[in-house]
C-alpha cells in the first residue's frame, strides 16, 4: 500500500471544435460496468485515438478494434473469475461479433441471444439447482452487455423489456443462491429501494456488513463481481440495492440520479442496523465507477459509515465529459439548449449520437425515454446541470472515516481525480494505483476484478480490525 501524506479560454468556434471534436466526444464516451465507462470511438471524422485506447490493451487484451466495445468485452470476461461469465462464452460472442462486423445491432443480438440461451436447458442431463444458478448468473451479465449498446440499436425500444431479462436472471441467481440473500425495499421517498442482503448463513451473529454500491450504467451482476463474493468467503455481509438512476429505479421507476446521496445511504443503514446479525459498528461503504463520488459523499455525512474505498476516486463527474460537450453548458437554459440543438445536434455522428443518449439518460427521463423512440433528447441543459451537481470538492473534508482511495493506470473517466480526492482527505486514508503490470490497468481494472476486491478486501479487514 501507498501511503502519500483549468480555466476556460477562447478558442476555436463552437461549431468549429464540435465539427472536430465529436467523434472525440465519442471517443472519451462510455461504456457499461458500474462504470461511467469507457471510450466508444466514432466510425466517422478523424479521432486520434488516446493512449488508453491503444497502447494499455496490448495483444489479447483487445477484443474489438473500437475501445468502447472493447472495455466492455473486457468486463465480461473479468467477470469469469467470479463465475459471472465464462471465458469460452464471451470469446465465442467476440468472435461472432467481428465476423458480423462490429456495432451496436450485432452486439446486442449476439448477447442478448446467448443470455437466452443460458435460461434454457443445457446440454446433458437435466440441469441441477446449481447448474441452474450459475447460467442465470452468466445470463445476467450478458444481457448487461445487451442493454448497455440497446439504444443504439434497430429496437432502442426494448431497452426496459431487455433489463427486465438481466434482472429476472439475477432473482433467479439470487434464489439458488445457499443462503438465498434476503430480498427487501428499503423506504427512499416515494420509490423503495431494492435490497438484496447477502449472508454467509442465517446465524443472528453480529459480522462486519459491506454496502456495495454501483456507479452510473452498471448492473446487480456487477456487484457480485466486485464484491459479494469476496465478502462471504470472509465471513461478511454485503448488501446489494439499486439507487436513483440506476437498475429499477431508473429503467422501471424511472427516478435519477441524486446528488445527495447520504439520503440513499442513511435509510439502508438504518435496515442495516436493526438486523441482528450486523455488527452496526462495522458498516463499510463501498464505490464502484461514478459511486466513487456518490459513497464519499454519503460518508461525509453519514457518521455510521466506519470504513470507505472510492474505487476510483471520483470528485467531478462532469469533469468526466470531454470539454467539447462541456463547453455546450452556460448559465442560461434557453441559450444552452439552442447550442445543443442548432449547433451540435446537427454535426453529431450517429455514433456519437448514441453514445450521448446513454450518458444522460441517467440524468434525465425525458432523455431515456425520447431515446427509447430513436431519438436525441432536446433538453441538455436539465441532465447536464444535474451531472454538475454531483460535483464534491466542498464535502470531502467533511469524512471521519478511515478510506482508501483506488486509482487505475490509464484510468479513462477520472485522471487525477482519485489523488485530488486523496489529498482533500483529512480522515486516516489510503492511496494506491493498479496497473498495467498487474494487468488492472483501465477504469475499474475489468480484466482483474479478482486481484481488485484482494486489495480492497485486505484493507477492509485491516482497517475494521484496527478500529
Amino acid at each position: 500500500m501507498t501511503h502519500i501524506s483549468g480555466e476556460r479560454h477562447p478558442g476555436p468556434t463552437r461549431r468549429a471544435l464540435l465539427l472536430a471534436g465529436a467523434g472525440a466526444a465519442v471517443v472519451t464516451g462510455c461504456a457499461r460496468g458500474g462504470a461511467g465507462g469507457a471510450p466508444a470511438a466514432a466510425t466517422t471524422g478523424s479521432v486520434t485515438p488516446s493512449p488508453a485506447a491503444t497502447g494499455i490493451t496490448p495483444g489479447a487484451m483487445t477484443l474489438f478494434k473500437d475501445p468502447g466495445y472493447n472495455f466492455n468485452g473486457l468486463l465480461a470476461l473479468g467477470a469469469s473469475g467470479a463465475g459471472a461469465a465464462e471465458v469460452g462464452e464471451v470469446l465465442t460472442a467476440v468472435n461472432t461479433i467481428n465476423q458480423a462486423g462490429l456495432g451496436a445491432q450485432t452486439y446486442v443480438e449476439t448477447f442478448r441471444k446467448l443470455g437466452d440461451q443460458l435460461l434454457a436447458a443445457p446440454p446433458g442431463a437435466p440441469a441441477d439447482g446449481q447448474t441452474k444458478r450459475f447460467r442465470a448468473l452468466r445470463a445476467a451479465q450478458y444481457y448487461g452487455q445487451a442493454l448497455f449498446f440497446v439504444l443504439g440499436s434497430d429496437d432502442p425500444g426494448s431497452e426496459e423489456k431487455l433489463y427486465q431479462a438481466g434482472r429476472g436472471a439475477w432473482d433467479a441467481f439470487c434464489d439458488l443462491c445457499e443462503p438465498a440473500p434476503v430480498k427487501a425495499r428499503v423506504p427512499y421517498g416515494t420509490t423503495p429501494l431494492p435490497v438484496w442482503f447477502f449472508r454467509p448463513d442465517t446465524s443472528d451473529t453480529p459480522r462486519p456488513t459491506v454496502i456495495l454500491t454501483n456507479g452510473s450504467d452498471g448492473q446487480n451482476v456487477d456487484m457480485w463481481t466486485y464484491g459479494v463474493p469476496a465478502a462471504l468467503d470472509r465471513g461478511w455481509n454485503a448488501l446489494v440495492y439499486d439507487g436513483p438512476g440506476q437498475g429499477q429505479l431508473l429503467f422501471v421507476d424511472q427516478v435519477v440520479f441524486t446528488p445527495t446521496w447520504e439520503k440513499v445511504v442513511t435509510p439502508l443503514v438504518d435496515w442495516l442496523t436493526a438486523r441482528p446479525d450486523v455488527d452496526p459498528g462495522k458498516i463499510a461503504l463501498t464505490g464502484l465507477s461514478m459511486a466513487g463520488d456518490l459513497a464519499p459523499r454519503a460518508a461525509a455525512f453519514e457518521d455510521r459509515i466506519a470504513a470507505l474505498v472510492a474505487m476510483p476516486g471520483c470528485v467531478e463527474p462532469w469533469l468526466g465529459f470531454p470539454p467539447e460537450i462541456r463547453q455546450i453548458l452556460t448559465p442560461d437554459k434557453q441559450e444552452t439548449n439552442d447550442i445543443w440543438n442548432k449547433e451540435v445536434v446537427p454535426e453529431l455522428p450517429p455514433d456519437a449520437a448514441d453514445v450521448m443518449k446513454k450518458r444522460f439518460e441517467p440524468f434525465s427521463i425525458p432523455a431515456m425515454l425520447e431515446a427509447r423512440q430513436g431519438k436525441l433528447f432536446t433538453d441538455f441543459y436539465t441532465p447536464a446541470t444535474r451531472i454538475q451537481a454531483l460535483t464534491i470538492k466542498d464535502v470531502i473534508g467533511r469524512i471521519k472515516a478511515p478510506t482508501l482511495v483506488l486509482d487505475y493506470e490509464g484510468e479513462q473517466f477520472y485522471p487525477g481525480q482519485p489523488r485530488q480526492m486523496y489529498d482533500a482527505l483529512t480522515s486516516p486514508k489510503d492511496y494506491l494505483k493498479l496497473t498495467a503490470a498487474q494487468g488492472a490497468q483501465l477504469h475499474c481494472s475489468p480484466m482483474a476484478p479478482q486481484l481488485h476486491c484482494e486489495v480492497v478486501f485486505d484493507w477492509l479487514q485491516e482497517t475494521m480490525a484496527a478500529g
